[in-house]
């Protein structure tokens, strides 16, 4: 089946992934795979979505399991050739309430969220195509101003996060120091925010503009990744807590994984659920919606 276009969403059996889901199958001119984590509960969305009149495939994907990555790299290389669109729509987030210790927390999120979703990145990134599409969701906890502990160690992190020069092995090593500080206790001293989600996505937005300029200069023609803010969305992840549905946190996904050929403006860059781009790094950071 190669030529056959292809789209891929990461942790689409639910939530905004599903969402995306629906505007990729009514918009996308190919096919279009819901992975998930949990099989049973990926076919089970994937049915519904086909009851529903759209057709969708399914494949197993867990981006905290380099085993699961590689397998379902390989499927896609050898069944297509390779692919068009990539969602990393894939993450975790720890609840207000939540009693593990905040070392754990920081642990677990920064290795599904950044290190699952640059793993996924390393793996399926070179069987993109030219012209390719991909989309990494961040949140309005990515945008940078968002690194708020105490100074002057915040302004040093941020300045780290914002180099034109970042490697993708420095964010790593950025977020590995977080997760270091936040079991010794000592985070925000350091200048680190007290959110685990929030240094996550700011690394996932960071680690946008460093794929960008690495697909600039990529021999394949036209690949463009983006980053974005879907909107506080009624999700689980939420805890249903949001004023957008679904459909609404997927119209700024779906709009940049389908943007058209040759875009000039539009590429490393960090938009907000209203497809406005925002300046990542000096802000003013708009409101939470």
């Amino acid at each position: 089946m190669a030529g056959k276009r292809v789209a891929v969403v990461t942790g689409a059996n639910k939530g905004i992934g599903f969402g995306i889901m629906k505007e990729l199958c009514a918009k996308f001119d190919g096919i279009v795979y819901l992975t998930s984590r949990d099989e049973g509960r990926g076919l089970a969305a994937v049915k519904n979505l086909n009851e529903a009149g759209h057709q969708a495939q399914y494949h197993q994907l867990d981006i905290d399991n380099i085993e699961s990555i590689k397998k379902f790299a390989e499927y896609i290389k050898t069944k297509y050739g390779g692919f068009d669109v990539l969602v990393n729509n894939a993450a975790i987030a720890y609840k207000n309430a939540a009693t593990e210790p905040f070392g754990e927390q920081a642990e677990n999120t920064i290795r599904v969220n950044v290190i699952g979703t640059l793993n996924a990145c390393r793996e399926l990134f070179p069987l993109l195509r030219p012209g390719a599409r991909v989309v990494n969701i961040s949140s309005s906890c990515g945008h940078l101003l968002r690194i708020n502990g105490s100074e002057p160690a915040a302004s040093a992190l941020r300045k780290k996060f914002a180099s034109p020069t970042l490697t993708e092995d420095e964010i790593v090593s950025l977020v590995n120091q977080f997760v270091e500080a936040a079991k010794a206790g000592d985070w925000q001293e350091k200048g680190w925010p007290n959110s685990t989600y929030v240094v996550s996505k700011v690394a996932v937005s960071a680690l946008t503009r460093v794929q960008q300029r690495a697909f600039d200069a990529d021999p394949r023609k036209d690949i463009v990744v983006n980053n974005c803010h879907p909107g506080y969305v009624d999700t689980d992840m939420t805890s249903h807590k949001g004023p957008l549905t679904i459909e609404q946190g997927a119209v700024c996904p779906s709009y940049l994984a389908l943007l058209p050929p040759d875009v000039k403006d539009l590429r490393g860059a960090y938009l907000w659920y209203d497809k406005q781009v925002v300046d990542w790094e000096n802000g003013p950071t708009p409101s939470v919606v």
